[in-house]
């Protein structure tokens, strides 16, 4: 909101909208080595442990030999964007400020493509940084339509790979994400309403509702990511472009054959055209 390269001082800036001067030349502090190597390896644990809360990565970090209290690793899951993967109480209790939609996908079989479409959003560590990433899949075809990087949590960056979706391969009849800030906003869900979709949201704390998602982020991870440090975001894109287009195009799954996702999703809909 401050444009340092207007007339009015920066102070009669800040005093129009109500802002502490200092909000206004606050610089983030850049986040050391140290503590960049412990989110890259707690991102590691939590792939592994799911389950495992603040404490029992500190117990596994201290195994490792490093010398990590629990707050800290808290901050640092904060900051990764994980926590642990267990039913909590009180579940009912809501934002009231945010609209959570039922979990539709129980029971549901899905078997053709653009049925429904699952998304999340995960940490991408880099040589001197991290980024994160969201992605959409197809449920059925295991397909990644689109995705996007960004150095911030926002939602503007999964409203653009959503609508990049879309324009592609047209709507989804269900849309899948958890329950995170950026799929709860009016802005995201009222994307997905304008396009006569309907909203699926996972169980809190429940990681197999989306369990798709969650495999393809440790595939990624495994056989791309953590095999590279990238220097710059620009590296991270190519990596990750690399790696998409050998995830659809080349890359057996054992849950489809040994067919990749671009097989199962072009022919299926080659199918049905054909069919009608």
């Amino acid at each position: 909101m401050i444009d340092r390269t207007h007339p009015l001082s920066v102070v009669r800036q800040c005093q129009l909208l109500k802002l502490a001067r200092s909000t206004a030349y606050y610089q983030q502090a850049p986040i050391s080595e140290t503590a960049l190597a412990l989110m890259r390896r707690i991102d590691e644990l939590h792939l592994q442990y799911p389950f495992a809360g603040a404490r029992m990565l500190r117990d596994l970090l201290r195994q490792e030999g490093h010398v990590i209290g629990r707050r800290q690793v808290a901050t640092l899951m904060r900051r990764l964007g994980v926590e642990a993967l267990y039913r909590k109480p009180h579940l009912s209790r809501r934002h009231p400020g945010h609209i959570i939609y039922p979990y539709l996908l129980r029971d549901l079989r899905i078997c053709r493509p653009n049925h429904v479409w699952a998304a999340d959003i995960t940490y991408i560590p880099m040589r001197r940084g991290f980024v994160y990433l969201f992605a959409i899949l197809d449920w059925a075809s295991r397909r990644v339509l689109a995705w996007r990087l960004s150095n911030t949590l926002t939602t503007d960056f999964c409203l653009d790979a959503v609508q990049e979706a879309i324009t592609q391969y047209g709507c989804p009849e269900i849309f899948n994400t958890d329950q995170g800030s950026q799929f709860t906003s009016e802005a995201f869900t009222g994307l997905l309403k304008r396009h006569g979709i309907q909203i699926s949201m996972d169980g809190k704390g429940c990681w197999r509702d989306n369990v798709f998602v969650e495999r393809l982020w440790r595939s990624l991870k495994y056989e791309e990511v953590y095999l590279h440090a990238y220097e710059t975001v620009r590296e991270a894109q190519d990596g990750i472009t690399r790696y998409v287009t050998f995830y659809n195009t080349v890359r057996p799954h054992q849950t489809l054959d040994g067919q990749t996702p671009n097989q199962v999703y072009y022919d299926h809909l080659t199918t049905r055209q054909n069919a009608a």
